[in-house]
């Protein structure tokens, strides 16, 4: 079985040489499905989402953001605090971004909230950089949203969901050969197992 950090590096490899074309199409199909996922966590009403921007060769995640949006639902992006913690402002389309003081990232500007902000979300779009159809995800390697998962699951109620898979609803943003077969990552003590895959070819249910 390969390491997270073996499975992390060979992705980033592949992800630096995908043309723009195949970002933007990338791009489309992660706004398509994804939208379609958080309208039915909604049950058509409006709801609340955690999402992230992608940047570089990462899914692109700004046609989500836009759509999510433009079909009414509020969109919440992190911020990168000290001591791996994050925060949350809402975001808009007219929302400005600054340098992060913490990760070599830009981070919307506004009033930052912390995890209890989740107790009003509907769903979760994490960045990842593989999943397995275990559930199991290998992240970006800075821990951020390894501390935040854990922490959510002392804030919220299950859901009815198993322990794992968090309180919330949760989609990894990965590429579709990012998906990788069951029991294809190694589970440590501190992962939390995500419910979905978000790809650019649809929803991927996991575990």
């Amino acid at each position: 079985m390969a390491s997270k950090e073996e499975i992390r590096s060979s992705h980033r490899v592949r992800r630096a040489a995908l043309p723009q074309a195949a970002l933007d199409a990338a791009a489309a199909g992660i706004a398509r499905h994804g939208l379609q996922w958080a309208t039915g966590l909604a049950d058509g009403q409006a709801g609340i989402f955690a999402v992230y921007l992608g940047v570089g060769s990462e899914p692109p995640t700004l046609p989500l953001l836009a759509a999510l949006h433009g079909a009414g639902h509020r969109v919440l992006l992190p911020v990168c605090e000290h001591g791996l913690e994050l925060s949350w402002v809402y975001w808009t389309p007219q929302s400005e971004f600054v340098r992060s003081r913490y990760a070599p990232i830009q981070e919307p500007a506004g009033e930052r909230h912390g995890t209890e902000v989740m107790r009003h979300a509907t769903g979760i779009f994490l960045p990842a950089t593989a999943v397995d159809l275990s559930g199991n995800r290998v992240g970006q390697g800075g821990g951020y949203y390894d501390k935040f998962l854990a922490a959510l699951a002392a804030v919220l109620p299950a859901h009815g969901q198993p322990y794992d898979a968090g309180p919330l609803p949760t989609a990894a943003v990965v590429y579709d050969a990012e998906v990788l077969p069951a029991g294809s990552i190694a589970a440590e003590s501190f992962d939390r197992r995500v419910s979905s895959a978000l790809t650019p070819g649809g929803l991927i249910r996991l575990g």
